[in-house]
Protein backbone atom coordinates (compact mmCIF):
# COMPACT_ATOMS: atom_id res chain seq x y z
CA UNK A 1 0.00 0.00 0.00
CA UNK A 2 0.93 3.82 -0.88
CA UNK A 3 0.12 6.16 1.88
CA UNK A 4 -1.00 9.85 0.40
CA UNK A 5 -0.71 11.88 3.85
CA UNK A 6 -2.16 15.55 3.70
CA UNK A 7 -2.14 18.07 6.61
CA UNK A 8 -4.94 19.58 4.61
CA UNK A 9 -7.58 18.68 1.78
CA UNK A 10 -6.01 20.04 -1.54
CA UNK A 11 -5.86 18.83 -4.88
CA UNK A 12 -6.82 15.36 -3.76
CA UNK A 13 -7.96 14.11 -6.73
CA UNK A 14 -5.19 15.09 -8.55
CA UNK A 15 -2.10 13.92 -6.07
CA UNK A 16 -3.69 10.55 -6.16
CA UNK A 17 -4.40 9.42 -9.60
CA UNK A 18 -0.47 10.92 -10.55
CA UNK A 19 0.57 8.49 -7.77
CA UNK A 20 -1.69 5.46 -8.91
CA UNK A 21 -0.35 6.10 -12.34
CA UNK A 22 3.04 5.34 -11.54
CA UNK A 23 2.09 2.72 -9.18
CA UNK A 24 -0.96 1.19 -10.83
CA UNK A 25 -0.66 -2.39 -9.11
CA UNK A 26 -0.64 -0.51 -5.66
CA UNK A 27 -3.26 0.69 -3.09
CA UNK A 28 -3.13 4.01 -3.15
CA UNK A 29 -4.79 5.65 0.08
CA UNK A 30 -5.39 9.01 0.92
CA UNK A 31 -5.69 9.60 4.90
CA UNK A 32 -4.50 13.15 7.43
CA UNK A 33 -0.59 13.70 8.85
CA UNK A 34 -2.09 11.85 12.34
CA UNK A 35 -2.62 8.35 10.57
CA UNK A 36 0.23 6.44 11.84
CA UNK A 37 2.47 4.11 9.41
CA UNK A 38 1.08 1.13 8.82
CA UNK A 39 3.89 -1.67 8.42
CA UNK A 40 2.55 -3.18 5.25
CA UNK A 41 3.00 0.14 3.73
CA UNK A 42 5.42 0.46 0.94
CA UNK A 43 5.83 4.10 0.64
CA UNK A 44 4.32 6.93 1.82
CA UNK A 45 3.77 10.61 -0.29
CA UNK A 46 3.85 13.98 2.52
CA UNK A 47 2.12 17.07 1.11
CA UNK A 48 2.67 19.90 3.41
CA UNK A 49 0.81 22.88 2.63
CA UNK A 50 2.10 26.00 4.67
CA UNK A 51 1.48 29.96 3.48
CA UNK A 52 5.56 29.86 2.85
CA UNK A 53 4.63 27.17 0.53
CA UNK A 54 4.85 23.44 -0.30
CA UNK A 55 7.18 20.96 0.77
CA UNK A 56 6.82 17.24 -0.28
CA UNK A 57 8.35 13.98 1.19
CA UNK A 58 8.50 10.85 -0.53
CA UNK A 59 9.67 7.84 1.43
CA UNK A 60 10.31 4.40 0.25
CA UNK A 61 12.43 1.44 1.26
CA UNK A 62 14.11 3.62 3.87
CA UNK A 63 14.96 6.18 1.59
CA UNK A 64 13.60 9.80 1.17
CA UNK A 65 13.76 12.53 -1.36
CA UNK A 66 11.86 15.95 -1.14
CA UNK A 67 10.85 18.58 -3.06
CA UNK A 68 9.84 22.27 -1.88
CA UNK A 69 8.46 25.47 -3.54
CA UNK A 70 7.66 28.44 -2.37
CA UNK A 71 5.44 31.61 -2.73
CA UNK A 72 1.98 29.62 -3.97
CA UNK A 73 -0.29 32.84 -1.57
CA UNK A 74 0.64 34.60 -5.12
CA UNK A 75 -0.37 32.27 -7.65
CA UNK A 76 -3.62 30.92 -8.40
CA UNK A 77 -5.22 28.11 -7.78
CA UNK A 78 -4.49 26.07 -11.54
CA UNK A 79 -0.72 27.59 -11.68
CA UNK A 80 -0.46 25.52 -8.17
CA UNK A 81 -2.23 22.65 -8.75
CA UNK A 82 0.32 22.62 -11.65
CA UNK A 83 3.70 23.24 -9.91
CA UNK A 84 2.63 20.83 -7.30
CA UNK A 85 2.31 17.86 -10.08
CA UNK A 86 5.36 18.50 -11.78
CA UNK A 87 7.24 18.41 -9.01
CA UNK A 88 5.21 14.80 -7.19
CA UNK A 89 6.32 13.98 -11.09
CA UNK A 90 9.89 14.66 -10.71
CA UNK A 91 9.81 12.74 -7.32
CA UNK A 92 7.94 9.45 -8.75
CA UNK A 93 10.10 9.62 -12.34
CA UNK A 94 12.94 9.82 -10.45
CA UNK A 95 12.02 7.09 -7.90
CA UNK A 96 10.66 4.49 -10.42
CA UNK A 97 12.87 5.57 -13.22
CA UNK A 98 9.21 5.71 -15.63
CA UNK A 99 8.17 8.77 -17.54
CA UNK A 100 4.48 8.55 -18.26
CA UNK A 101 3.40 9.51 -21.85
CA UNK A 102 0.71 11.82 -20.56
CA UNK A 103 2.95 13.78 -18.10
CA UNK A 104 1.58 14.93 -15.18
CA UNK A 105 -2.28 15.40 -16.54
CA UNK A 106 -4.81 13.26 -14.60
CA UNK A 107 -7.96 14.25 -16.29
CA UNK A 108 -9.86 12.71 -18.55
CA UNK A 109 -9.93 15.06 -21.67
CA UNK A 110 -6.40 15.99 -22.13
CA UNK A 111 -7.43 17.57 -25.65
CA UNK A 112 -9.35 20.29 -24.36
CA UNK A 113 -6.22 21.75 -23.80
CA UNK A 114 -4.55 22.29 -27.46
CA UNK A 115 -8.62 23.08 -27.92
CA UNK A 116 -8.88 26.30 -25.77
CA UNK A 117 -5.48 27.29 -26.87
CA UNK A 118 -6.79 27.32 -30.08
CA UNK A 119 -9.45 29.03 -29.80
CA UNK A 120 -7.23 31.88 -28.32
CA UNK A 121 -5.52 31.86 -31.40
CA UNK A 122 -2.42 30.16 -30.47
CA UNK A 123 -0.01 28.45 -32.99
CA UNK A 124 0.55 24.92 -33.34
CA UNK A 125 3.89 25.35 -31.85
CA UNK A 126 2.58 27.61 -28.95
CA UNK A 127 0.33 24.90 -28.29
CA UNK A 128 2.97 22.18 -28.13
CA UNK A 129 5.42 23.75 -25.98
CA UNK A 130 3.10 24.76 -23.29
CA UNK A 131 1.94 20.52 -23.53
CA UNK A 132 5.44 19.40 -23.06
CA UNK A 133 6.36 22.17 -20.56
CA UNK A 134 3.88 22.87 -17.97
CA UNK A 135 2.08 19.19 -18.16
CA UNK A 136 5.65 17.38 -19.49
CA UNK A 137 3.61 15.85 -22.07
CA UNK A 138 5.72 13.26 -24.61
CA UNK A 139 6.17 14.97 -27.88
CA UNK A 140 3.96 11.82 -29.52
CA UNK A 141 0.68 12.28 -27.73
CA UNK A 142 1.54 16.23 -27.53
CA UNK A 143 1.12 16.07 -31.42
CA UNK A 144 -1.64 13.53 -31.40
CA UNK A 145 -3.70 16.12 -28.77
CA UNK A 146 -2.82 18.75 -31.13
CA UNK A 147 -4.23 17.42 -33.89
CA UNK A 148 -7.53 15.99 -32.99
CA UNK A 149 -8.29 19.24 -31.61
CA UNK A 150 -7.97 20.58 -34.85
CA UNK A 151 -10.26 17.86 -36.15
CA UNK A 152 -12.99 18.08 -33.58
CA UNK A 153 -13.06 21.99 -34.04
CA UNK A 154 -13.82 21.48 -37.89
CA UNK A 155 -16.41 18.90 -36.99
CA UNK A 156 -18.30 20.67 -34.40
CA UNK A 157 -18.45 23.52 -36.11
CA UNK A 158 -22.04 23.11 -37.89
CA UNK A 159 -23.35 22.13 -33.97
CA UNK A 160 -25.94 24.12 -32.84
CA UNK A 161 -24.76 24.97 -29.01
CA UNK A 162 -27.36 26.93 -27.67
CA UNK A 163 -30.58 26.08 -29.23
CA UNK A 164 -29.46 22.40 -29.61
CA UNK A 165 -29.15 19.19 -28.22
CA UNK A 166 -28.35 15.83 -28.15
CA UNK A 167 -30.06 12.36 -27.12
CA UNK A 168 -28.65 9.70 -25.57
CA UNK A 169 -31.23 6.24 -24.73
CA UNK A 170 -29.75 3.47 -22.65
CA UNK A 171 -30.81 -0.14 -23.82
CA UNK A 172 -28.79 -1.88 -20.34
CA UNK A 173 -29.57 -5.78 -21.78
CA UNK A 174 -26.51 -7.68 -22.80
CA UNK A 175 -26.02 -11.25 -24.09
CA UNK A 176 -23.60 -11.60 -20.99
CA UNK A 177 -21.52 -9.82 -18.79
CA UNK A 178 -18.11 -8.90 -19.87
CA UNK A 179 -14.96 -9.40 -17.61
CA UNK A 180 -13.98 -5.76 -18.07
CA UNK A 181 -17.44 -3.61 -17.97
CA UNK A 182 -18.87 -1.81 -15.57
CA UNK A 183 -21.51 -0.28 -17.64
CA UNK A 184 -25.23 -0.47 -16.44
CA UNK A 185 -26.19 -3.81 -18.12
CA UNK A 186 -28.06 -7.30 -17.50
CA UNK A 187 -28.37 -10.58 -18.89
CA UNK A 188 -30.67 -10.35 -21.87
CA UNK A 189 -32.21 -14.03 -20.54
CA UNK A 190 -33.41 -13.11 -17.17
CA UNK A 191 -34.87 -9.87 -18.43
CA UNK A 192 -36.57 -10.64 -21.76
CA UNK A 193 -40.19 -10.72 -20.34
CA UNK A 194 -39.81 -7.45 -18.92
CA UNK A 195 -38.15 -5.99 -21.75
CA UNK A 196 -41.91 -4.73 -22.88
CA UNK A 197 -42.09 -2.88 -19.32
CA UNK A 198 -38.80 -1.58 -19.88
CA UNK A 199 -39.87 0.11 -22.98
CA UNK A 200 -43.08 1.18 -21.85
CA UNK A 201 -41.65 3.36 -19.23
CA UNK A 202 -38.61 4.17 -21.55
CA UNK A 203 -41.20 5.59 -23.83
CA UNK A 204 -42.62 7.74 -21.15
CA UNK A 205 -39.58 9.30 -20.53
CA UNK A 206 -39.01 10.01 -24.15
CA UNK A 207 -42.52 11.80 -24.11
CA UNK A 208 -41.28 14.36 -21.79
CA UNK A 209 -38.28 14.83 -23.17
CA UNK A 210 -39.36 15.75 -26.66
CA UNK A 211 -41.64 17.73 -25.40
CA UNK A 212 -39.02 19.65 -23.01
CA UNK A 213 -37.18 19.78 -25.94
CA UNK A 214 -39.50 20.56 -28.92
CA UNK A 215 -38.27 24.25 -29.75
CA UNK A 216 -34.38 22.78 -29.56
CA UNK A 217 -32.67 21.51 -33.03
CA UNK A 218 -31.68 17.71 -31.98
CA UNK A 219 -28.29 16.98 -33.70
CA UNK A 220 -27.49 13.35 -32.82
CA UNK A 221 -29.27 10.32 -31.82
CA UNK A 222 -26.89 7.66 -29.78
CA UNK A 223 -28.54 4.29 -28.89
CA UNK A 224 -26.13 2.75 -26.57
CA UNK A 225 -26.21 0.65 -23.77
CA UNK A 226 -25.64 -2.74 -22.38
CA UNK A 227 -26.10 -3.79 -26.26
CA UNK A 228 -29.25 -2.73 -27.80
CA UNK A 229 -29.04 -5.58 -30.53
CA UNK A 230 -30.12 -7.88 -27.80
CA UNK A 231 -33.56 -6.66 -28.46
CA UNK A 232 -35.55 -8.88 -30.92
CA UNK A 233 -36.52 -7.07 -34.13
CA UNK A 234 -39.99 -6.50 -32.74
CA UNK A 235 -38.67 -4.88 -29.63
CA UNK A 236 -36.14 -2.92 -31.70
CA UNK A 237 -39.20 -1.82 -34.30
CA UNK A 238 -40.93 -0.46 -31.31
CA UNK A 239 -38.42 1.16 -29.89
CA UNK A 240 -36.91 3.18 -32.99
CA UNK A 241 -40.81 3.77 -34.35
CA UNK A 242 -41.39 5.78 -30.67
CA UNK A 243 -38.14 7.78 -31.76
CA UNK A 244 -39.46 8.81 -35.47
CA UNK A 245 -42.85 9.54 -33.88
CA UNK A 246 -41.56 11.56 -30.78
CA UNK A 247 -38.61 13.78 -31.87
CA UNK A 248 -38.36 15.90 -34.65
CA UNK A 249 -35.26 14.01 -36.63
CA UNK A 250 -35.18 16.76 -39.26
CA UNK A 251 -31.74 18.60 -38.71
CA UNK A 252 -30.40 15.16 -37.16
CA UNK A 253 -26.61 14.71 -38.52
CA UNK A 254 -26.25 11.45 -36.92
CA UNK A 255 -28.01 8.32 -35.66
CA UNK A 256 -26.20 5.42 -34.09
CA UNK A 257 -27.13 2.57 -32.84
CA UNK A 258 -24.47 0.39 -30.98
CA UNK A 259 -25.10 -3.24 -32.13
CA UNK A 260 -21.72 -4.34 -30.59
CA UNK A 261 -21.78 -7.79 -29.79
CA UNK A 262 -21.67 -9.59 -33.04
CA UNK A 263 -23.62 -12.68 -31.49
CA UNK A 264 -26.82 -10.16 -31.10
CA UNK A 265 -26.96 -9.21 -34.89
CA UNK A 266 -29.00 -10.95 -37.34
CA UNK A 267 -30.51 -9.84 -40.80
CA UNK A 268 -33.83 -9.65 -39.29
CA UNK A 269 -32.35 -6.66 -36.91
CA UNK A 270 -30.16 -5.61 -39.37
CA UNK A 271 -33.11 -4.76 -41.40
CA UNK A 272 -34.49 -2.94 -39.30
CA UNK A 273 -32.09 -0.70 -37.95
CA UNK A 274 -31.77 0.38 -41.90
CA UNK A 275 -36.05 1.27 -42.35
CA UNK A 276 -35.36 3.50 -39.67
CA UNK A 277 -32.68 5.03 -41.36
CA UNK A 278 -29.97 4.73 -38.67
CA UNK A 279 -26.37 5.99 -40.14
CA UNK A 280 -23.92 4.39 -37.98
CA UNK A 281 -23.43 1.26 -36.10
CA UNK A 282 -20.82 -0.64 -34.21
CA UNK A 283 -19.73 -4.32 -34.23
CA UNK A 284 -17.12 -4.97 -31.54
CA UNK A 285 -14.73 -7.82 -31.62
CA UNK A 286 -12.42 -6.48 -28.76
CA UNK A 287 -9.84 -8.45 -30.18
CA UNK A 288 -9.49 -11.45 -32.90
CA UNK A 289 -7.45 -13.89 -30.31
CA UNK A 290 -10.33 -16.78 -29.76
CA UNK A 291 -8.69 -17.59 -26.22
CA UNK A 292 -9.13 -14.24 -25.29
CA UNK A 293 -12.66 -13.83 -26.10
CA UNK A 294 -12.82 -16.86 -23.91
CA UNK A 295 -11.19 -15.37 -20.93
CA UNK A 296 -13.21 -11.68 -20.94
CA UNK A 297 -16.51 -13.04 -21.62
CA UNK A 298 -17.31 -12.84 -24.80
CA UNK A 299 -19.89 -15.39 -26.13
CA UNK A 300 -18.97 -14.61 -29.74
CA UNK A 301 -16.05 -15.99 -32.54
CA UNK A 302 -14.21 -14.45 -34.69
CA UNK A 303 -15.83 -16.01 -36.98
CA UNK A 304 -19.22 -14.67 -35.83
CA UNK A 305 -17.64 -11.44 -36.09
CA UNK A 306 -16.86 -11.66 -39.32
CA UNK A 307 -20.10 -12.90 -40.48
CA UNK A 308 -22.41 -10.09 -38.65
CA UNK A 309 -19.47 -7.66 -40.39
CA UNK A 310 -20.61 -9.32 -43.72
CA UNK A 311 -24.22 -9.36 -42.55
CA UNK A 312 -24.02 -5.34 -42.15
CA UNK A 313 -22.44 -4.47 -45.75
CA UNK A 314 -24.74 -6.40 -47.42
CA UNK A 315 -27.52 -4.81 -45.84
CA UNK A 316 -26.13 -1.57 -46.48
CA UNK A 317 -24.21 -0.06 -43.73
CA UNK A 318 -21.62 2.58 -44.95
CA UNK A 319 -20.62 3.63 -41.45
CA UNK A 320 -19.45 0.73 -39.34
CA UNK A 321 -17.48 1.13 -36.13
CA UNK A 322 -14.88 -1.27 -34.82
CA UNK A 323 -14.13 -1.25 -31.20
CA UNK A 324 -10.60 -3.05 -30.03
CA UNK A 325 -9.16 -3.69 -26.42
CA UNK A 326 -5.32 -3.23 -26.09
CA UNK A 327 -4.36 -4.58 -22.69
CA UNK A 328 -6.74 -7.51 -22.47
CA UNK A 329 -5.45 -10.35 -20.42
CA UNK A 330 -2.45 -12.19 -21.92
CA UNK A 331 -2.15 -10.10 -25.37
CA UNK A 332 1.14 -9.44 -27.04
CA UNK A 333 2.27 -7.82 -29.72
CA UNK A 334 1.98 -10.44 -31.81
CA UNK A 335 -1.69 -10.59 -30.82
CA UNK A 336 -2.57 -7.34 -31.76
CA UNK A 337 -0.72 -7.47 -35.16
CA UNK A 338 -2.50 -10.62 -35.79
CA UNK A 339 -6.11 -8.41 -34.63
CA UNK A 340 -4.96 -5.29 -36.82
CA UNK A 341 -4.67 -7.76 -39.98
CA UNK A 342 -8.21 -8.79 -40.12
CA UNK A 343 -9.33 -5.21 -39.23
CA UNK A 344 -7.28 -4.04 -42.22
CA UNK A 345 -8.87 -6.55 -44.88
CA UNK A 346 -12.37 -5.79 -43.24
CA UNK A 347 -11.63 -2.11 -43.45
CA UNK A 348 -14.25 -0.76 -41.01
CA UNK A 349 -15.12 3.37 -41.16
CA UNK A 350 -14.04 3.78 -37.89
CA UNK A 351 -11.90 2.26 -35.16
CA UNK A 352 -11.92 2.70 -31.87
CA UNK A 353 -8.82 1.78 -29.43
CA UNK A 354 -9.70 1.50 -25.95
CA UNK A 355 -6.81 0.69 -23.19
CA UNK A 356 -7.95 -1.95 -20.66
CA UNK A 357 -9.34 0.44 -18.22
CA UNK A 358 -9.78 -1.61 -14.07
CA UNK A 359 -13.28 -0.79 -12.56
CA UNK A 360 -13.81 -1.21 -9.55
CA UNK A 361 -17.09 -2.75 -10.05
CA UNK A 362 -16.17 -4.88 -12.91
CA UNK A 363 -15.13 -8.77 -12.64
CA UNK A 364 -12.03 -7.72 -14.28
CA UNK A 365 -10.60 -6.74 -10.48
CA UNK A 366 -11.32 -9.90 -9.03
CA UNK A 367 -9.70 -11.67 -11.62
CA UNK A 368 -6.62 -9.47 -11.23
CA UNK A 369 -6.43 -10.58 -7.52
CA UNK A 370 -6.36 -14.11 -8.32
CA UNK A 371 -3.66 -13.92 -11.72
CA UNK A 372 -1.98 -10.51 -11.08
CA UNK A 373 -1.68 -7.30 -12.91
CA UNK A 374 1.39 -8.53 -14.64
CA UNK A 375 -1.39 -10.55 -16.79
CA UNK A 376 -2.41 -7.08 -18.17
CA UNK A 377 0.35 -5.54 -20.44
CA UNK A 378 -0.02 -2.46 -22.63
CA UNK A 379 2.37 -1.05 -24.32
CA UNK A 380 3.96 1.54 -26.44
CA UNK A 381 4.61 -0.72 -29.20
CA UNK A 382 0.62 -2.06 -29.27
CA UNK A 383 -0.50 1.72 -29.39
CA UNK A 384 1.75 2.75 -32.07
CA UNK A 385 0.72 -0.48 -34.15
CA UNK A 386 -2.96 0.20 -33.84
CA UNK A 387 -2.33 4.07 -35.08
CA UNK A 388 0.00 3.03 -38.09
CA UNK A 389 -2.83 0.41 -38.91
CA UNK A 390 -5.60 3.09 -38.60
CA UNK A 391 -3.40 5.57 -40.61
CA UNK A 392 -2.38 2.96 -43.06
CA UNK A 393 -6.32 2.26 -43.64
CA UNK A 394 -7.39 6.13 -44.16
CA UNK A 395 -8.40 6.42 -40.77
CA UNK A 396 -7.22 9.39 -38.94
CA UNK A 397 -7.52 10.42 -35.12
CA UNK A 398 -10.88 12.67 -34.17
CA UNK A 399 -11.31 12.10 -30.71
CA UNK A 400 -9.60 10.80 -27.37
CA UNK A 401 -10.19 10.40 -24.08
CA UNK A 402 -8.42 8.80 -20.56
CA UNK A 403 -9.78 6.81 -17.34
CA UNK A 404 -8.26 5.99 -14.51
CA UNK A 405 -6.57 2.57 -14.08
CA UNK A 406 -5.96 2.34 -18.02
CA UNK A 407 -3.08 -0.13 -18.85
CA UNK A 408 0.24 1.54 -19.72
CA UNK A 409 -1.50 4.62 -18.83
CA UNK A 410 -2.32 5.52 -22.52
CA UNK A 411 -5.87 6.89 -24.09
CA UNK A 412 -8.71 5.40 -25.94
CA UNK A 413 -8.93 6.89 -29.12
CA UNK A 414 -11.50 6.96 -32.02
CA UNK A 415 -10.16 6.69 -35.67
CA UNK A 416 -12.54 7.25 -39.16
CA UNK A 417 -12.66 7.66 -42.50
CA UNK A 418 -13.28 11.74 -43.60
CA UNK A 419 -17.04 12.21 -42.96
CA UNK A 420 -17.64 9.07 -41.18
CA UNK A 421 -16.64 10.47 -37.26
CA UNK A 422 -18.76 9.92 -34.56
CA UNK A 423 -20.03 13.41 -33.67
CA UNK A 424 -21.80 11.89 -30.74
CA UNK A 425 -18.40 10.80 -29.41
CA UNK A 426 -16.64 14.25 -29.78
CA UNK A 427 -19.98 16.05 -27.82
CA UNK A 428 -19.77 13.63 -24.82
CA UNK A 429 -15.93 14.25 -24.34
CA UNK A 430 -15.88 18.03 -25.16
CA UNK A 431 -19.10 18.50 -23.10
CA UNK A 432 -20.27 21.54 -25.29
CA UNK A 433 -23.80 20.79 -26.08
CA UNK A 434 -26.42 19.72 -24.10
CA UNK A 435 -27.38 15.54 -23.92
CA UNK A 436 -30.37 14.24 -22.27
CA UNK A 437 -30.43 11.23 -21.82
CA UNK A 438 -32.96 8.17 -21.22
CA UNK A 439 -32.96 4.91 -19.76
CA UNK A 440 -31.84 2.73 -16.79
CA UNK A 441 -27.94 4.23 -15.41
CA UNK A 442 -28.09 6.92 -18.38
CA UNK A 443 -27.00 10.37 -16.70
CA UNK A 444 -28.50 13.62 -18.36
CA UNK A 445 -25.93 16.92 -19.50
CA UNK A 446 -27.40 20.55 -19.72
CA UNK A 447 -24.55 22.69 -20.58
CA UNK A 448 -25.33 26.18 -20.08
CA UNK A 449 -23.61 29.03 -22.09
CA UNK A 450 -21.37 30.18 -19.80
CA UNK A 451 -19.59 26.48 -19.43
CA UNK A 452 -21.83 25.35 -16.42
CA UNK A 453 -22.63 22.58 -16.45
CA UNK A 454 -25.37 20.57 -14.29
CA UNK A 455 -25.87 16.71 -14.29
CA UNK A 456 -28.91 14.11 -13.48
CA UNK A 457 -28.77 10.21 -13.26
CA UNK A 458 -31.55 7.32 -13.46
CA UNK A 459 -31.23 4.74 -11.21
CA UNK A 460 -29.32 2.22 -12.75
CA UNK A 461 -31.79 -0.66 -11.64
CA UNK A 462 -34.14 -1.81 -14.21
CA UNK A 463 -36.97 -2.88 -12.22
CA UNK A 464 -36.22 0.23 -10.37
CA UNK A 465 -36.43 2.71 -12.94
CA UNK A 466 -39.73 1.00 -14.23
CA UNK A 467 -41.16 1.27 -10.66
CA UNK A 468 -39.78 4.73 -10.69
CA UNK A 469 -40.28 6.31 -13.39
CA UNK A 470 -42.36 9.40 -12.69
CA UNK A 471 -39.37 10.21 -10.62
CA UNK A 472 -36.80 10.42 -13.51
CA UNK A 473 -39.21 12.59 -15.17
CA UNK A 474 -39.13 14.76 -12.40
CA UNK A 475 -35.88 14.75 -12.18
CA UNK A 476 -35.60 16.17 -16.17
CA UNK A 477 -38.25 18.47 -15.09
CA UNK A 478 -35.75 20.30 -12.79
CA UNK A 479 -32.60 20.00 -15.04
CA UNK A 480 -34.21 20.86 -17.48
CA UNK A 481 -36.58 24.10 -16.98
CA UNK A 482 -36.07 27.69 -17.97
Amino acid sequence: MIRIKLNEENFQYDIHSLVKAFYPEQDVKLCGMEVSEASDADACLEVWYAPSGIELIWREDGTESRRTFCDTQDADRTETKNRLKRAIYGLLSESTGRVLPWGDLTGIRPTRIPMSLLEQGRSQEEIAAHMMETYLVSEEKTRLSIEIAQRERELLSPIHYAKGYSLYIGIPFCPTTCLYCSFTSYPIAKWQKRVGDYLTALEREMDFTADRCRNLCLDTVYIGGGTPTTLEPEALDRLLCAVEEKFNLRHLKEFTVESGRPDSITPEKLAVLKKHHVTRISINPQTMKEETLKVIGRCHTVSQTLEAYRMARDAGFDNINMDLIMGLPGETSEDVRHTLSIIEELRPDSLTVHSLAVKRASKLAQWMEENGRDALCNTPEMMMLTENSARRTGLFPYYLYRQKNMAGNFENVGYARPGKEGIYNILIMEEKQTIVACGAGSVSKRVYLDGRIERCENVKDVASFIERIDEMIERKRKLLED
